[in-house]
């Protein structure tokens, strides 16, 4: 029922699904569920992405686990580590929607002037009128 309601965006039923499912099945694959609903809908995202790295840890070679902990990271405004937890994801199996994640965050192109560094004011300001002029 936890992963139908996941399924259809019903987090907070979700959330009741896998409360009651950690504590008889305390599989990885639960704990990285609950902790992906827990971020969700709590906004409890220092206890989820703890939960998601132990999912990781006992299961490093499965990508659903790091499908969860980038979607807490990009809940908790941190999308270097997000992009960061999909890119290892990806190393260890190919995953549609991590894929999908990724290509919806998109990539960065290099900066107008690549010796100065992305946050120099001359960078981003030639960077938004490059992109204005649709030069870029």
């Amino acid at each position: 029922m936890g992963h139908e309601a996941l399924r259809d965006g019903d987090t907070a039923h979700a959330l009741e699904c896998f409360a009651q499912l950690v504590k008889i099945d305390r599989s990885p694959a639960t704990f990285s569920h609950f902790a992906y609903c827990l971020a969700k809908e709590r906004r409890e995202f220092q206890r989820a992405i703890t939960l998601c790295h132990e999912s990781v840890r006992s299961e490093p070679k499965n990508p659903q686990h790091y499908f969860h902990l980038g979607r807490i990271y990009l809940l908790a405004d941190r999308k270097k580590d997000a992009i960061r937890a999909f890119q290892v994801g990806l190393r260890y199996g190919r995953s549609r929607e991590i894929e999908v994640e990724l290509r919806r965050l998109g990539s960065r192109r290099a900066p107008p002037l690549p010796f100065l560094g992305r946050e120099n004011p001359v960078n981003k300001f030639l960077g938004i009128f490059l992109k204005r002029l649709r030069l870029r």
